[in-house]
């Protein structure tokens, strides 16, 4: 018998399938692919060294200016800002969460976009079951992630969960866009529930802005920094904790407000 491709063979094709769809569809920019991980990607939980070593050089060349700490932490946000994503979605919007051990990613230049995943079964349940289960992994895969960077180059260990503690903060913000529904009390509530699950309590938070119409945004209130102003100088992000309080809530007054009336 031909096989029929247009269909998908199992249960599993049919979720995983489902789901690569759906993250695309709601994030605007996720690619996947079901399968293996093709020759020189990025495997979570393998040996990728000779991947990390050739990203750090390739960084080096790139912004030969930015130093050491740049490349380091480039590699490591660079790593998990799509498991993250990938996990945040699974179970916001999804329903259900991959397992996240049998994720592959692909480097475009300078930086990880792109990924894929083997079928298998998916994780679901109730919300809260699958931010402490999704959360958990992330974490666990985050600290194999953080060894193997550490054998290219040196990364601290707080920067780094300080890091990874504002990519959650930002996919918490984002609940809103993905579900609409989500109130601002909400937000808060499943922030503590993913940092717990994480074990990121006290790495950084949420704090709320009253508006001049009346309105209320979240913003995010982040410890760590992306270093980003060391090879793009006088750059630096409208939340850095490297400013003073009053302009980094200013200019992120200012985003949020020019946001809000873009969508009006």
């Amino acid at each position: 018998m031909t096989r029929n491709f247009l269909f998908a063979p199992s249960a599993d094709d049919i979720a995983l399938t489902r789901f690569i769809s759906t993250a695309g569809t709601v994030s605007g920019f996720l690619k996947g692919a079901p399968g293996g991980p093709l020759p020189n990607w990025y495997q979570m939980g393998g040996n990728n060294v000779d991947f990390l070593q050739h990203m750090n050089a390739q960084l080096a060349l790139s912004f030969p200016n930015a130093g050491q700490p740049f490349y380091a932490v480039r590699l490591w946000t660079n790593v998990m800002w799509q498991p993250a994503y990938l996990a945040v979605l699974g179970a916001h919007v999804v329903g259900s969460v991959p397992n996240m051990a049998l994720l592959s990613q692909a480097r475009q230049n300078n930086d990880i976009n792109g990924y894929r995943l083997v079928p298998a079964p998916q994780f679901s349940g109730g919300l809260e079951e699958m931010i402490e289960h999704a959360g958990r992994q992330l974490r666990g895969l985050a600290d194999v992630a953080l060894a193997e960077i550490n054998t290219v180059t040196k990364l601290k260990r707080v920067p780094a969960l300080r890091l990874l503690a504002d990519r959650m903060l930002s996919l918490m913000i984002r609940l809103g866009d993905y579900r609409p529904e989500t109130n601002i009390a909400e937000q808060y509530r499943y922030c503590a529930l993913w940092f717990e699950a994480m074990g990121l309590k006290g790495q950084g938070g949420l704090e709320t802005l009253d508006l001049a119409d009346g309105r209320q945004v979240v913003i995010t209130a982040r410890k760590g920094c992306c270093l980003d102003y060391l090879a793009f100088p006088d750059a630096y992000c409208a939340s850095c904790p490297k400013q003073e309080d009053e302009l980094r809530l200013r200019r992120q007054r200012n985003d949020a407000v020019a946001e809000l009336d873009a969508r009006d």
